[in-house]
């Protein structure tokens, strides 16, 4: 589940920017898996959602609030699920480090 917590708040300034995302005209489906897709399906799904995000105007916007707020599913900003789950892993590595 997203960390609510860390969404900002509903200021129509801080969304903005989703207003101009390529996605807005692609089918959802193609950003968030359906329960039980596996392999080469979830893979070519993740691909092409990541096509789109791609040549994002809001990319970066997007991809640094996926982060932020830790989203759990979907493409966001073009990252998969295991892409953002392998970024939060090598924060945690590296926190782990610091604090020893």
């Amino acid at each position: 589940m997203a960390e609510i917590s860390r969404l900002p708040g509903p200021v129509a300034d801080i969304w903005e920017w989703q207003l101009d995302g390529s996605c807005r005209d692609a089918d959802p489906t193609l950003f968030f898996h359906p329960e039980g897709e596996r392999g080469p399906a979830r893979r070519n799904r993740d691909a092409a959602a990541q096509a789109v995000c791609a040549s994002c105007p809001v990319m970066q916007m997007c991809r640094e609030h996926a982060l932020k707020v830790r989203e759990p599913y979907g493409v966001w900003g073009g990252l998969t699920e295991d892409d953002r789950e392998a970024i939060y892993a090598g924060e945690r590595r590296r926190s782990l480090r610091v604090a020893s």
